[in-house]
């Protein structure tokens, strides 16, 4: 079972990428660097939960 889930910068707080998970072998937040186009750098991206 695979759900849609948003990746938010934790800086800016913008949700720029969008991407699926497996929620039942992957529970735990996922979280990455990814290049954020407000900020203009590499910074920590958190997952969020989007709108269905």
């Amino acid at each position: 079972m695979r759900i849609n889930i948003g990746l938010k910068c934790s800086e800016c707080g913008e949700i720029n990428y969008t991407t699926t998970k497996n929620s039942k072998t992957h529970t735990e937040k996922f979280e990455t660097k990814k290049f954020c186009p407000r900020c203009n750098k590499h910074t920590l991206h958190k997952e969020v939960k989007l709108k269905s």
